[in-house]
Formats: C-alpha cells, structure tokens, sequence
C-alpha cells in the first residue's frame, strides 16, 4: 500500500478450463495476506494444476515469497501440479538468494487465447 492507503498491487486467482492460475502484479508484500489466502483456498478447491503469473510483479517482500514457496508446497501436499510462469528479475533474484529458487518449477506456460 502507499501512503494513502491504496493498493499498488495484488493477487487474484483466475479460473481457467482444467487449470488455475493464480495472477500477481504491483507490489507484492504482507498487505496483500488476504488476497494470497483466498486465493489459495480457491484454487485448492478447484483441485486442478495451478499457474502462478508474476510476470507483472515490481516488489516482492518475504511475506510474498513465503506465499509462493507455501502455495507450492501445499500443493505438492494435495498432489497438484504449480509452475512459476516467466518470473521476472526482481522474484528470480529473491528467489535465489533465499535459497528457494529450486523449489518452484519455473517455465513458459502457453495461455490459450480467449
């Protein structure tokens, strides 16, 4: 959030036919808490493989890299598939220097056209 209160990013979870894909832009910090768990929920409902796009990420903290390392790993737990698509620098090089990189399953994944 800035000064004002406004959010300047967020996480939505996207349902697609036999996948979901969880969709992360702005600034990704402890603010968007909320919006990670629901998301979360939602797709462990849906029981298909899951897509995380942080491809439009700008900022990410240890709360938003903690989500993507606990999104992979209850997932693992409940047997879905979940691909980090295209992250960009600033989510690789946190990734990395945490130590965290090897956990995700990182790759270009086609988005059918709508």
């Amino acid at each position: 959030m800035d000064k004002l209160g406004t959010t300047i990013g967020g996480i939505r979870l996207q349902e697609e036919l036999g996948y979901s894909i969880v969709d992360m832009w702005g600034e990704v910090d402890g603010a968007l808490r909320p919006e990670a768990s629901a998301a979360l929920a939602r797709a462990l409902d849906r029981d298909l493989p899951v897509i995380i796009d942080t491809s439009r990420v700008t900022f990410i903290d240890s709360t938003g890299i903690a989500f993507l390392v606990q999104f992979y790993t209850i997932g693992q737990e409940e047997g879905l598939k979940v691909t980090l698509r295209n992250p960009p620098t600033v989510v690789s090089d946190v990734l990395a220097m945490l130590g965290v990189d090897e956990f995700l399953t990182r790759g270009p994944v086609p988005v059918p056209a709508r």
